[in-house]
């Protein structure tokens, strides 16, 4: 089992200039069925791994000021009984592939070439970054944090000459009937409103080569 969650795609520590934490979450086969299923749920794809190809990176926050509790929700590989806005989704339980503490360390959960639940209607093709915070919506998401999101998503672009989006979650939406959204069941949204308008236009101020989502510019009504 371990040696079938650490893939190639796990970040080696000192690959990059900064320390990259690896903090797996329990991904065995029974996950890997799950996201199966989703997959063919939800985008109506028949497919024999979860590999993905990504094209854009999501950034998060948790709406948890707490790393360990923000962790927590991710571990689980069934989805919990108390998440009622996305529960008809399926069983699958949420994931991303990073994680980053409000002092900036940045921990990986899981391998990048796989598939995360973390944002509708893009999961197949796209990296996630989630940073600790945003607690009851405050835009409290901090100055390390930022530093490790420049630095994550410089990186990545290296890593993946694929990605061409950088996006916060609260743009989902801007993608809907672009080629990039898959989507099928047109009941099955949900608002957010994270990081912040304020993170991502500070991020995007220190990031070059990547294309906005279509509505970056406007608000989360």
């Amino acid at each position: 089992m371990k040696r079938f969650f650490l893939s190639l795609l796990f970040l080696p520590i000192y690959l990059f200039a900064l320390k990259i934490e690896q903090t797996p979450i329990e991904f065995s086969k029974v996950r890997v069925e799950l996201t199966k299923e989703y997959i063919k749920t939800h985008y109506n794809l028949d497919v024999k791994d979860i590999k993905i190809v990504p094209k854009m990176v999501v950034v998060h926050h948790t709406a948890i000021d707490d790393f360990s509790d923000s962790l927590s929700r991710f571990k689980a590989e069934a989805l919990p009984s108390d998440r009622p806005d996305i529960k008809g989704g399926g069983a699958l339980n949420v994931s991303t592939h990073f994680m980053v503490e409000r002092d900036g360390t940045i921990h990986q959960l899981m391998p990048l070439d796989f598939m995360a639940r973390h944002v509708i209607g893009l999961n197949y093709n796209s990296i996630g970054i989630e940073n600790v915070g945003g607690q009851n919506s405050k835009d409290n998401l901090t100055k390390e944090q930022l530093e490790a999101n420049i630095f994550l998503v410089k990186e990545l672009k290296k890593r993946f000459d694929t990605i061409e989006y950088v996006i916060g979650h609260y743009e989902y939406r801007c993608f809907e009937g672009s080629e990039l959204w898959l989507e099928v069941d047109d009941g099955y949204r949900t608002f957010k409103d994270d990081p912040s308008v304020r993170f991502m236009n500070e991020l995007r101020a220190n990031i070059e080569g990547f294309k906005v989502a279509p509505c970056a510019n406007e608000t989360n009504d």
